[in-house]
């Protein structure tokens, strides 16, 4: 590490060190990816509530450290992991319902938990979200979806922290969600407002457990994963393109095609950041060279080689 890195993190371990929630320096990130892989974070802070995370931006702002929020899927951590301040948001899970037809998510809560939250009081237009590993706050700048609806049906609005600490409601018409994707302006997700509408709580789990099924039978749940590796291309199956081209239980070291689903790429164990995107480029290069498509990432990759 340079001399001006190693001043970078003892400042911030002297500011940082008010912080309730956790504060952890070299933390290794596998352990916190739905992958299992990736190097470390220079300094890993899992803020206790609204103000400690105020408290853990200003101390990143003093010292010019770059910030990332880690919802833990559709994420890749590179092997070389993280500068600056990683994030999670663990401690923000609370889901609180708003009258009879909308719920409050805290950006930490797990997305099929919301969906569970939802059934329970007898509110449907989340069963898609039940078989969609990751956070709220991820699902919604993801804009997280299948076939059979996405976050930004149902979305009001969110809650979001300004790099400077300051808190504002955002109506979803503005977050410019699109496929996969969306425009949520800079800073730290707190949560998100739903609208939903009534319906029997049986009819809603009936529907639920139909797609839990077919997860099940289609996707690699027994493996390390970050979910579909490739946007669909449109009116296409990114899967299927892969499928096509004989490329499922193609491995590079420890990272292999899925064998089940050609989108997932599985961690065998052992698995590298290297391995992932080497594995990445050449299925991705054998569908331009041979189908003349350029598949587009869904997940994120990030961090230093």
């Amino acid at each position: 590490m340079s001399k001006s890195a190693t001043a970078v993190r003892s400042d911030l371990r002297e500011r940082l060190h008010d912080v309730r929630g956790e504060v952890r320096f070299d933390e290794g990130l596998a352990r916190y990816t739905s992958m299992k892989i990736g190097g470390a974070a220079d300094v890993l802070a899992v803020p206790a509530d609204a103000d400690d995370l105020r408290a853990v931006l200003g101390a990143a702002r003093a010292v010019k450290a770059p910030v990332f929020v880690l919802g833990g899927t559709n994420v890749v951590v590179r092997d070389g992991g993280l500068a600056g301040v990683v994030i999670r948001l663990e401690r923000f899970k609370a889901i609180r319902p708003l009258g009879p037809t909308r719920l409050y998510a805290e950006a930490g809560a797990p997305f099929p938990t919301l969906s569970h939250a939802a059934k329970d009081q007898g509110l449907a237009g989340l069963e898609f979200a039940v078989g969609i590993p990751g956070t709220v706050g991820g699902a919604i700048v993801m804009n997280a979806g299948t076939q059979d609806g996405e976050i930004a049906d149902v979305l009001e609005s969110v809650r979001l922290m300004t790099p400077e600490g300051a808190v504002r409601d955002i109506p979803a018409a503005r977050l410019g969600f699109r496929y996969r994707g969306s425009h949520v302006p800079p800073g730290i997700l707190l949560g998100g407002t739903v609208v939903l509408r009534a319906q029997p709580k049986e009819a809603i789990d009936a529907r639920m457990q139909a797609i839990l099924a077919y997860r099940r039978q289609t996707q690699p749940l027994h493996l390390p994963n970050a979910g579909c590796i490739f946007k669909n291309p449109p009116k296409l199956s990114a899967g299927r393109l892969i499928d096509e081209l004989g490329l499922k239980g193609y491995r590079i070291g420890g990272v292999q095609v899925s064998e089940r689903h050609a989108n997932f790429m599985v961690n065998t164990g052992g698995g590298t950041a290297k391995d992932l995107t080497a594995l990445i480029r050449h299925v991705g290069g054998r569908v331009e060279r041979e189908r003349g498509i350029t598949l587009e990432l869904e997940v994120k990759i990030v961090g230093r080689a």
